[in-house]
């Protein structure tokens, strides 16, 4: 192991997860108050969609943007089809668990970005500010397909469409983020100048007491024999390995840098 890569596995960012699976495994009364996470996670999203709309306002729009753009929403709604696929067959889940897991693996988790952004500006690869735009594009897609998968195609009823399309589009992530990113992008360096101690000193600590709420949860959610099974365990270590070669193919395939397609 390199050194590079050390560093890395021995940052706060990764440790303070590690501390949260440990806490949890040996049965610690540790918890993040719900609303305190929730919090933290209104934060990280903003701060994440402000920055990168001032990147954007920098650099422009450009044809690689667009590209990027057109392949996040594409990739957004395939991945959980192939998800569905293999967590109904493998997986043995019923068609709406099956549904709402697989949307969960073309949407991607704020938290997870911004930790492989962090990582990746560490070793030197930073990533293009408009992947917070391709980052949020994806989720509505992703959302989307699950529920359609969920509920099967054409079971729906016009009201029932309406209000899905509502909840898939304007979900708060959704509008937080490219909301962010539209603040950040119009007000630019200039604007971001007045609100940046706030989003910039306090950012990686934010994110390390939210990942150590993430690793409490995820291990409770292990040792829980009821929810986990070994096969969805297999599919959870599985697909995000294809997942994430897929899309760092398809990002180097369409030219978007090192960094931006490995986020």
């Amino acid at each position: 192991m390199d050194a590079t890569t050390l560093q890395t596995f021995t940052s706060p960012v990764v440790l303070f997860f590690v501390l949260g699976l440990l806490a949890a495994f040996a049965r610690s009364d540790l918890a993040i108050p719900e609303a305190i996470a929730k919090g933290m996670s209104l934060y990280l999203m903003a701060a994440i969609g402000l920055k990168g709309g001032v990147a954007v306002s920098e650099s422009g729009f450009s044809l690689t943007v667009a590209v990027a753009l057109i392949a996040g929403i594409a990739a957004g709604f395939i991945m959980p089809i192939f998800a569905f696929w293999l967590i109904r067959g493998f997986g043995r889940l019923d068609r709406v668990n099956a549904g709402a897991v697989a949307a969960h693996y073309g949407s991607i988790s704020v938290v997870t970005f911004v930790t492989a952004v962090e990582i990746l500006e560490f070793q030197g690869k930073p990533s293009g500010g408009y992947m917070v735009a391709v980052m949020a594009t994806m989720e509505s897609p992703a959302i989307l397909a699950g529920l359609l998968l969920a509920r099967g195609f054409g079971s729906d009823d016009g009201q029932s469409m309406r209000e899905m399309l509502h909840e898939v589009f304007f979900n708060s992530s959704v509008v937080l983020l490219l909301g962010a990113f539209a603040i950040g992008l119009i007000g630019g360096t200039d604007g971001f100048a007045d609100v940046s101690p706030f989003f910039e000193a306090g950012f990686k600590g934010v994110l390390c007491i939210f990942l150590l709420d993430m690793g409490l949860i995820a291990a409770r959610r292990m040792m829980d024999s009821r929810a986990v099974t070994w096969r969805l365990a297999s599919i959870a270590i599985f697909l995000p390995l294809v997942n994430g070669a897929a899309g760092t193919i398809l990002g180097t395939v369409v030219g978007l840098d090192v960094g931006s397609a490995a986020a």
